[in-house]
Protein backbone atom coordinates (compact mmCIF):
# COMPACT_ATOMS: atom_id res chain seq x y z
CA UNK A 1 0.00 0.00 0.00
CA UNK A 2 1.53 3.76 -0.82
CA UNK A 3 1.76 5.49 2.69
CA UNK A 4 0.59 9.59 3.20
CA UNK A 5 4.56 10.11 2.31
CA UNK A 6 5.00 8.67 -0.54
CA UNK A 7 1.49 10.39 -1.93
CA UNK A 8 2.78 13.51 -1.26
CA UNK A 9 6.26 13.26 -2.91
CA UNK A 10 4.33 11.72 -5.57
CA UNK A 11 2.32 15.05 -6.11
CA UNK A 12 5.15 17.13 -5.56
CA UNK A 13 7.16 15.50 -8.39
CA UNK A 14 3.81 15.73 -10.48
CA UNK A 15 3.61 19.47 -9.64
CA UNK A 16 7.18 20.11 -10.33
CA UNK A 17 7.29 18.33 -14.00
CA UNK A 18 3.76 19.32 -15.46
CA UNK A 19 2.77 22.36 -13.37
CA UNK A 20 -0.07 23.11 -10.99
CA UNK A 21 -2.44 23.60 -13.86
CA UNK A 22 -2.09 20.11 -15.09
CA UNK A 23 -3.08 18.61 -11.96
CA UNK A 24 -7.09 18.61 -12.78
CA UNK A 25 -6.66 17.31 -15.80
CA UNK A 26 -5.01 14.43 -14.62
CA UNK A 27 -7.30 13.74 -11.62
CA UNK A 28 -9.89 13.44 -14.10
CA UNK A 29 -8.41 11.12 -16.53
CA UNK A 30 -7.57 8.62 -13.55
CA UNK A 31 -11.11 8.79 -12.52
CA UNK A 32 -12.45 8.10 -16.30
CA UNK A 33 -9.42 5.21 -16.40
CA UNK A 34 -10.86 4.10 -12.80
CA UNK A 35 -14.44 3.76 -14.18
CA UNK A 36 -13.87 2.18 -17.10
CA UNK A 37 -11.79 -0.44 -15.29
CA UNK A 38 -14.66 -1.04 -12.83
CA UNK A 39 -16.76 -0.78 -15.52
CA UNK A 40 -14.83 -4.04 -17.30
CA UNK A 41 -14.57 -6.15 -14.74
CA UNK A 42 -18.47 -5.78 -13.65
CA UNK A 43 -18.94 -6.75 -16.89
CA UNK A 44 -16.43 -10.25 -16.38
CA UNK A 45 -18.21 -10.42 -13.36
CA UNK A 46 -21.68 -10.61 -14.79
CA UNK A 47 -20.17 -12.98 -17.77
CA UNK A 48 -18.70 -15.72 -15.45
CA UNK A 49 -21.61 -15.65 -13.06
CA UNK A 50 -24.36 -16.28 -16.54
CA UNK A 51 -21.53 -18.66 -17.59
CA UNK A 52 -21.91 -20.81 -14.46
CA UNK A 53 -25.52 -20.56 -14.35
CA UNK A 54 -25.82 -21.82 -17.56
CA UNK A 55 -23.54 -24.67 -16.91
CA UNK A 56 -25.70 -25.74 -13.41
CA UNK A 57 -28.52 -25.28 -15.40
CA UNK A 58 -26.77 -27.86 -18.27
CA UNK A 59 -25.60 -29.85 -14.96
CA UNK A 60 -29.57 -30.66 -13.98
CA UNK A 61 -30.59 -31.12 -17.36
CA UNK A 62 -28.28 -33.49 -17.60
CA UNK A 63 -29.14 -35.39 -14.39
CA UNK A 64 -33.03 -35.24 -14.96
CA UNK A 65 -32.72 -36.76 -18.59
CA UNK A 66 -30.36 -39.59 -16.95
CA UNK A 67 -33.24 -40.62 -14.24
Amino acid sequence: MIGTTEVIVICGVVVLLFGASALPKFARNIGKARMEFDKGMKEARDLSNAQNSENITNEKTSEVKKD
